[in-house]
């Protein structure tokens, strides 16, 4: 409970920062952003010391009656509720399976390859890739191709500089894709899976650690996707996330064609001709643009240097 007890303390105190003091009738502060303690704790109704040690992360006890005053109070939505209340204990028990063991159940594999020519792929509750089907390879072949233990579907977002490239939207898709997580996952943050692919994305990625202090909660939408493919152009897809009823705890992430558009036709050719590796050209395009980005850098350097006699 410690852990969460901490989690819940920094949450809070995030949620707390992003009020905007307008919204309540309050005058603009002087030093402090959002709604001081002593605010939050008259709004939901509760002592301001008790409310200070649940920002302080001390391992107290509140009541299904706090929690649910103080979401009131820090307007907090449906999926930040939930989130907070499972931090305070009142959520569903924790699974006892590894969160990233087990293959993919052959229902679910010819379900994958029924989708035929639709690019889909099965996450663990880690988020560790279970499987694909031929159409997801065909768009990224890397997913084949990354050693088994980075085959992780948020290691890859944040870090595969692949994707970064083909999605125009990519920090949205990040953020998106950690606030799902964080909702996902709850209160098991402190198992080793979890801890350790947060610990290794907070080193190697920027826009995770942007996303993730954040604290940023919310269930992962359905929507319309872009993605720059460097072989067969644009590709226009609706991304919708299934879980099987006899299984919950995997997710298919599925990308459906948009009407209207070429992606049917494009999709098919990826998956009809010879595999053609597309990272060559986007690797080449990111060391230019380095290589000028150090050229340029070089050049303000020199300027800024004063004259040698």
């Amino acid at each position: 409970m410690k852990h969460n007890a901490a989690v819940m303390g920094q949450f809070l105190r995030r949620r707390r920062s992003q009020l905007v003091r307008a919204d309540f009738g309050l005058p603009a502060g002087r030093t402090t952003c959002g709604l001081r303690r002593e605010e939050v704790a008259y709004l939901a109704g509760v002592s301001v010391t008790w409310y200070t040690w649940l920002e302080q992360g001390r391992d107290i006890t509140a009541s299904r009656q706090v929690i649910d005053s103080l979401a009131g109070a820090l307007r907090l939505s449906h999926n930040e509720h939930v989130y907070l209340l499972a931090l305070a204990g009142y959520g569903t028990p924790r699974p006892t399976e590894d969160p990233s063991s087990g293959t993919l159940p052959a229902h679910i594999r010819r379900l994958l390859d029924a989708f035929a020519d639709y690019p889909v792929l099965v996450i663990a509750p880690d988020w560790t890739v279970l499987g694909w089907n031929a159409a997801y390879e065909a768009v990224y072949p890397n997913v084949a191709t990354v050693p088994a233990a980075d085959r992780n579907f948020l290691w890859l977002l944040c870090t595969d500089l692949y994707l970064r490239e083909a999605m125009p939207d990519w920090e949205l898709t990040v953020a998106y894709n950690v606030a799902s997580f964080r909702a996902e996952v709850g209160t098991r943050l402190d198992e080793p899976p979890f801890a350790d692919l947060i610990s290794r994305l907070l080193i190697a990625s920027d826009a995770f650690r942007t996303a993730w202090e954040s604290f940023g909660v919310e269930n992962l939408p359905s929507r319309e996707r872009y993605f720059r493919h460097p072989v067969v152009g644009d590709l226009y897809m609706e991304q919708h996330i299934l879980a099987p009823t006899d299984d919950p705890n995997l997710r298919l992430v599925t990308f459906i064609p948009v009407a209207g558009r070429d992606t049917v036709a494009r999709l098919q050719r990826l998956v009809d001709e010879p595999r053609q590796d597309p990272y060559e050209s986007v690797l080449l395009s990111a060391l230019l643009t380095e290589r000028e980005h150090m050229h340029d850098s070089h050049d303000d350097q020199s300027d800024d240097q004063p004259d040698q006699c």
